[in-house]
Order: C-alpha cells, then sequence, then structure tokens
C-alpha cells in the first residue's frame, strides 16, 4: 500500500474519531490537512544519540527519531548557512538558485520562485516562521502569512561580555561606520537582493555558560513563542518553520547543560591532521572561528582550548534539545500530535578539529552531512532507520506528497516519501554537494561507498584537484586515492557519475 494513501486513511479516522462538528462544519472538518512544524538547527551535525553517539545526551530528538524515521546519510548540497538553505527551501541545487554566498537573495537570481512555505500558503495553510529559517538579513516576506519574526536580547548572557561587546560595538561602528549596507532591494516589495560582506564584528569569546534560564538566550525565547503560537493557531492548517542559532558560534548554552559534559571526559578528534595527499584547495583556514577574541588569529588550537571548544559545542547541541523538547511537549498539550508532521534539520555538518579543521566550508562528510528526522502521523514503522541516500533538495517533494499537494514544476529533489514504508529499498546512487573557492567550484558526489570530489575551474575541462576516499575501509575519510594506480578505474567510472549528475542519480521505481 502506497504510504500516502495509508496515511490519509489514518488521518481522516484519526479527525474522524477526535473531533466532532455540526452539520453546517463538514466541508471545513473535510478539508482539514496534515500541519507541518519544520525544525531548523543552525550547525547540527549528526553527533546526537540516535546517531550513535552515546556521549550526546539529546534525549527530546532521539525521542522524536524513536517515533519517525531518522535518515542515516542525508546531505546539504553546500556546507554553508545561505546557500544550503536557500536550496532546501526552493527545492533547487545551487547552480540553479545562483546563490553561493551570505550576501545574495535568490530573489535577485529566481524572482518569481515559489518557496516551500510559499507554497503552503498558497494552498491554504498559515504559514509562520520564527527566527533563523533563511540566512539573517535575507528573509523573503512572500513565503509568510504574517511577518517574520526575530527574537531580541543578546546572544550571551554575562553582562561582562555584554558590556565590553557593547562598547567595541560602539567604537567599531565610529571609526568604520555601519557594518553593513544593502546594495540592492526589489523596487516593489522592498525585499533586499544583494549586502555587502560586514565590514566588521565586534565579536566576543567564542564560548559562553551563563548562569541563566533557557529564556534569557534567543533560542529559549524562540521556543516559547513557538509554544504561544502553537497555542493560537492549533485549529487551522499550519506550516511553522522554527529556527533555532545554536549550536553555530558562539557556543553559548545556560550553565546546566555545560556541567552535562565534564571537562575531563571530552575527548579530541582521533583524525587531528589533514587527510593523506589532499590537495590544499579542499581544506580551510576556519577563518569563521578566528574571529572570535579567544581564538588565535593563525595555527592549530591548543588542546586545551580544543576540548573547551568541543564542550561547549555538546552543551549547545543539549540546549537546542532541550528546546525541541518543550515543542514537543506542546504538540501533546494542545492536542496536535496526531494530525502534524514534524521535520528535524540541521543546515549542514560541522568539524570538531577532525582533519584540522573547525566550521564548516569544506566537501568533506563531516561538512555535508546532517541530521534529518521525519515524523508523520500513522507512519507504518515508527523509530525505522534508513541508510538511503537522500539530499536536502529533497524535502520540499516530500513535505508537498504527505500533505497531498501536487508538485511544482522545477523541483530538483525526489520524495523520500517512499522510505516511510520501506527504508531498505533501493533508492539514490548518489547525492552531491558543492563548494566555491574563488574561481574553483568544487564539486563532491557521495555514493554508496566513495566520495568523489572534482574541484573544477570556471575555465577549462580539467579539474585542478581531485579528491576519492573510500568509506568501506576509511570512514573519516584520511587518505585520499585519487591518484593511486589500483583505483584508476573506480576514478573513470565516478568522474563519469559525476559528469551525468544528479538527474542520473534518481531512483528508477518509486
Amino acid at each position: 500500500m502506497r504510504f500516502t494513501r495509508f496515511v490519509v486513511l489514518g488521518i481522516l479516522f484519526a479527525w474522524t474519531a477526535y473531533t466532532w462538528v455540526a452539520p453546517g462544519k463538514a466541508e471545513e472538518t473535510a478539508a482539514r490537512k496534515l500541519n507541518v512544524l519544520f525544525i531548523a538547527v543552525d550547525d547540527l551535525k549528526p553527533e546526537l544519540g540516535c546517531y550513535g553517539a552515546s556521549h550526546i545526551q539529546s534525549p527530546h530528538i532521539d525521542a522524536l527519531a524513536a517515533e519517525g524515521i531518522l535518515f542515516e546519510r542525508a546531505y546539504c548540497q553546500q556546507a554553508v548557512c545561505s546557500p544550503s538553505r536557500t536550496s532546501l527551501l526552493l527545492g533547487r541545487r545551487p547552480d540553479t538558485t545562483r546563490v553561493y554566498d551570505l550576501q545574495t537573495h535568490f530573489r535577485k537570481t529566481l524572482p518569481d520562485v515559489v518557496t516551500l512555505p510559499q507554497y503552503f500558503k498558497n494552498h491554504g495553510y498559515h504559514v509562520q516562521g520564527l527566527s533563523k529559517i533563511y540566512h539573517g538579513g535575507l528573509d523573503d516576506p512572500q513565503s509568510w502569512s504574517v511577518p517574520h519574526w526575530t527574537p531580541g536580547g543578546p546572544g550571551y548572557g554575562n553582562p561582562e561580555t555584554l558590556a565590553a561587546l557593547a562598547e567595541e560595538a560602539a567604537r567599531l561602528r565610529r571609526e568604520r561606520g555601519p557594518a553593513s549596507e544593502v546594495l540592492e532591494r526589489d523596487p516593489q516589495t522592498g525585499t533586499v537582493l544583494r549586502m555587502t560582506a560586514p565590514r566588521w564584528r565586534a565579536r566576543g569569546p567564542a564560548w559562553e555558560d551563563p548562569d541563566v534560564a533557557d529564556d534569557a538566550l534567543p533560542d529559549g525565547k524562540t521556543t516559547s513563542e513557538a509554544i504561544r503560537i502553537l497555542k493560537e493557531i492549533r485549529d487551522r492548517p499550519f506550516f511553522l518553520a522554527v529556527g533555532y542559532l545554536k549550536p553555530h558560534l558562539p557556543f553559548v548554552a545556560p550553565k546546566r547543560f555545560f556541567q552535562l559534559y565534564p571537562r575531563e571526559e571530552i575527548a579530541l578528534a582521533p583524525n587531528p591532521d589533514p587527510p593523506k595527499n589532499c590537495p590544499p584547495i579542499a581544506l580551510t583556514s576556519w577563518g569563521e572561528l578566528r574571529a572570535y577574541q579567544d581564538i588565535p588569529a593563525q595555527g592549530p588550537l591548543s588542546d586545551e582550548t580544543a576540548r573547551d571548544l568541543i564542550r561547549a559545542y555538546y552543551a549547545s547541541v543539549s540546549y537546542v534539545d532541550a528546546q525541541v523538547g518543550r515543542l514537543m511537549e506542546a504538540l501533546e498539550t494542545f492536542g496536535l500530535k496526531d494530525n502534524t508532521i514534524v521535520i528535524l534539520w540541521g543546515d549542514h555538518g560541522w568539524h570538531l578539529g577532525d582533519h584540522g579543521l573547525w566550521c564548516k566550508h569544506t566537501n568533506f562528510e563531516s561538512a555535508t552531512r546532517a541530521p534529518l528526522i521525519l515524523r508523520v502521523p500513522g507512519q507504518r514503522i515508527p523509530g525505522a532507520k534508513t541508510q538511503a541516500l537522500v539530499e536536502f533538495v529533497d524535502i520540499y517533494p516530500t513535505l508537498c506528497e504527505l500533505c497531498g499537494l501536487p508538485l511544482p514544476e522545477g523541483l530538483e529533489g525526489t520524495s523520500m516519501a517512499p522510505l516511510l514504508d520501506d527504508p531498505e529499498r533501493p533508492w539514490k546512487t548518489a547525492a552531491f554537494s558543492q563548494y566555491p573557492r574563488g574561481s574553483v567550484m568544487g564539486y563532491s558526489m557521495r555514493t554508496e561507498r566513495f566520495r568523489y570530489t572534482e574541484w573544477r575551474p570556471r575555465e577549462g575541462d580539467q579539474p585542478a584537484a581531485v579528491e576519492l576516499y573510500d568509506h568501506q575501509a576509511d570512514s573519516r575519510e584520511d587518505v585520499n586515492l585519487a591518484d593511486e594506480p589500483e583505483f584508476r578505474e573506480v576514478r573513470r567510472r565516478l568522474r563519469e557519475q559525476l559528469e551525468a549528475g544528479w538527474r542520473a542519480a534518481v531512483p528508477t521505481t518509486r
């Protein structure tokens, strides 16, 4: 039985039992749709209890996975915030969106595109966005039924840090002017289409453990607002997008979450060196982290600093996990659990010292692989896990199919709905990611066994560098085999597969 038919029958039965209405309301009840709670978590890597990381305390996300389906091998299309989120929310790949940086709005390149939340709005849903869904400064008003909401207040909690930052920001503003400037707006909507890169940023420490309540920090405030809205809109079909800022830098969480991770128990990355034979273009100097005041401008981190950062990242993950728990409790309280799809995703992975790297901005597995969990009312196999290769461009068509909406034209992903009924069925033969380095674009492909990457100059046919990692023998991607004679034929086949692209990798039957 097709999954969609099963869900429709299950939901119709559930709502018949759950809701009685007067005859005059019959048409309204018949049109009742599945809701969507869309949870975006910034910089969350798949290092969670439900992904096998027993050292991480993530009980609420684990519980969500136990009721839904966990995608073991989900990949973003570009491992940095705005391009990844743009690709996901448009259901199109970076070479189609033409968004590769943090300054360009997709309405500049695709002015008439219909986003995922906008599509639900066009089909009668109340659609609302909280905190970081699109990248900061590049919101899309057309996506929402009401204006997007952002949590107020600072990202740090210690008064001394806040005072120092305020003083530094005032100084930089006097000396350098505005931190950024809008270069172009849409003349009709006023949407920011292009903005300058930040001219300056007042940076504090890379991590902090203030002794404050959850709601003293932005993510706690976001959860409280989401709960308030859920109560307000529970009687109409909704698509509620809730964005969490952590564990993005700076790693700030209430002290109680740091206490979950004794410092002496924090393990450093077991592979702190770059992969053997790795081309320099594949690596980064992790400038995002180096901008913080307690991080050296060059060179490796000390073990002490690395351990502090890893601990703070873990604490930030557990802080967000607690917020997810509050959201799930609200669904139960308001009687929404049985008619609400919940999807949780991290916009990309994150390096925690592996290969001597921090942050994202690469094509390695650590940066491109991200968590993806989906719970659908009435699903046949709760707690399933699938090894199928899936991509973030698949989220748009998946939610449409599960909610009974026709698929719009132009999507470049494949609905994952069939995997809910059959998690082990044959699926995509490859997942595709990319990352730019100046005039060179790195195109990366993850197959069942290999990761193959070509760094292609904009001019010329031959790649500037090639990487090949055998995940069967080397899951950490510690040895680049691209130039090894025994892998010459593998490299040739993988290059052909990369050239064939994503259209040749989709499932042949659904």
